[in-house]
């Protein structure tokens, strides 16, 4: 897949461009955060950059003519944007959207589905067993051998998600996990180090290595506290190397394009799983695609530049708008 995107020198080639932010999945805190930090950015470019919060006011703002482009912020699925359904609306618009297409977004946001691609080509995640509603969840964690984790299987940012190394607690798990729509995922736990590596365009950029205060990389980790050590790059030579190589073809295989952030555990023998692929990441002072795009020269408002040229995909044959 091409990842080919033209590169803009003038603010005004972008048109007016909306922000896109908020709206309602579980994730709305975070996507005002990300979208208020992208805005500035834009702005601070000369980008005529708006905000809009959740898909039913940007479809207003679309019929009126107000944008030419959006700069997808959204977090999360249902009423989020990286579940397919925006970029969808806005194909079917003509509209121009950072970041992946509808397959992309779909598929990286069912960590289920997401996982039987990267089986069929041999990309190692770990072994998983699918739950629906009313299924046996100690029998799953019977055949994976605990621990475990269990999480919804369309949710990010790390909501729903629980570690289990009892089965006395799996129960408390599922129903956490099942306050969010769709199936479950109980997935073999890997104990070792945390990496996550940001796509930009064609180029992986370096690792990054997620020391939390606590046990793991929970919701409170990523987005409120201070104590998370963030180790970039996070691993070298031929391990990073390797590691940089794996989230490239992770996110080249569930459709990808654009920019995203691939997560991936190593375990204490050096093996390396695939955890799942973000296509909207976050954009707070906590982020992480920021940190890793920093060690390689490119500022935080160079950064939104360039996954907003994502918008221009070259293949498309779209005409460079003007506002």
């Amino acid at each position: 897949m091409s990842s080919a995107f033209r590169k803009v020198s003038d603010p005004r080639q972008f048109g007016r461009v909306a922000v896109l932010l908020g709206g309602t999945s579980s994730e709305r805190e975070v996507s005002l955060n990300s979208g208020a930090n992208v805005l500035d950015a834009l702005r601070a470019r000369g980008i005529d950059a708006h905000p809009v919060d959740g898909i039913p006011a940007l479809i207003e703002a679309l019929a009126a003519k107000k944008f030419d482009r959006v700069f997808n912020i959204l977090h999360g699925n249902k009423g989020g944007g990286e579940d397919g359904v925006l970029q969808g609306l806005l194909e079917a618009l003509g509209v121009p959207c950072t970041g992946s297409g509808v397959l992309g977004t779909a598929l990286a946001m069912d960590k289920i589905r997401s996982k039987q691609v990267w089986l069929s080509l041999g990309l190692s995640t770990p072994r998983y067993a699918r739950l629906s509603p009313g299924q046996d969840v100690h029998a799953a964690a019977r055949s994976l051998g605990l621990p475990v984790i269990v999480k919804p299987a369309c949710e990010g940012s790390s909501v729903g998600v629980s570690r289990v190394f009892n089965d006395a607690d799996l129960d408390a798990a599922v129903e956490l996990a099942a306050r969010y729509p769709g199936e479950l995922l109980v997935e073999q736990l890997i104990e070792g180090q945390e990496l996550t590596v940001g796509i930009l365009g064609d180029q992986a950029l370096p690792s990054i290595r997620i020391v939390p205060p606590g046990e793991y990389y929970d919701y409170h980790a990523k987005y409120v506290s201070d104590d998370t050590q963030y180790l970039c790059p996070g691993l070298e030579g031929d391990a990073e190397a390797e590691i940089r190589a794996l989230a490239y073809a992770a996110f080249q295989a569930v459709g990808c394009s654009g920019w995203s952030r691939v997560d991936v555990m190593r375990d204490k023998a050096g093996k390396f799983y695939l955890l799942e692929v973000n296509t909207a990441p976050g954009m707070t002072s906590h982020s992480l695609v920021p940190k890793a795009a920093r060690e390689v020269g490119i500022d935080f408002e160079t950064l939104c530049w360039r996954i907003l040229e994502t918008s221009f995909k070259s293949d498309a044959g779209d005409e460079v708008a003007h506002g």
